[in-house]
């Protein structure tokens, strides 16, 4: 039965979710709070490991979840079930691209897709952080606040970012360099 309702949910997941792996988001959120196969902050944790690990997030997310609800069958099931859409769009629009490219409301349509996908990952993101950040932090509390925050790690994500925008090189670089310091950070701190 839980098989069936993975397939059920990321195949809607995998339908109505337009713009990438985390347009995804807010239909894993509401998931979530659904059926309680994963919680709101183990969604946190999935999107973490698969925005590192190779493949789309969206996919990633959905075969962690699938294989945390019902083992690596669904693990499959919910991989497969986010797949198939897209699948079977591509083809039907393959099909129709070059009779309706050049009309005026296919374009409009998609053009307007794109600032709505924005808003619903934005949304998504701000509810997070509230949910699971602030909500343990007080912003009138310096000490706990300061205490929560990991001025290494933001020293380093302000010196990549600027680095990024003035130094045009291949991202995998920097992710290297900050995989680079994350791990002689965290040795320093072992000894």
């Amino acid at each position: 039965m839980v098989c069936l309702l993975l397939f059920y949910e990321f195949f809607k997941v995998g339908l109505f979710s337009v713009g990438g792996g985390y347009a995804t988001l807010p239909f894993l959120y509401h998931i979530s709070e659904i059926y309680h196969w994963y919680s709101a902050r183990e969604l946190v944790d999935m999107l973490a490991v698969s925005s590192i690990t190779p493949g789309p997030v969206g996919i990633n997310v959905a075969t962690f979840a699938g294989f945390k609800s019902a083992g690596l069958l669904g693990a499959f099931v919910s991989t497969f079930a986010i797949i198939l859409p897209s699948f079977l769009l591509v083809i039907l629009i393959y099909k129709l691209l070059n009779k309706f490219s050049e009309n005026f409301y296919v374009q409009a349509v998609l053009y307007s897709i794109k600032p709505a996908g924005c808003a619903l990952i934005a949304a998504v993101g701000v509810r997070l952080f509230h949910d699971y950040i602030l909500r343990d932090i007080s912003v009138f509390d310096i000490h706990r606040l300061t205490a929560f925050i990991d001025f290494k790690a933001l020293f380093l994500l302000v010196g990549l970012l600027v680095l990024s925008i003035k130094v045009k090189k291949n991202p995998l670089l920097y992710l290297g360099i900050s995989a680079l310091f994350g791990i002689l950070l965290h040795l320093k701190s072992l000894f």
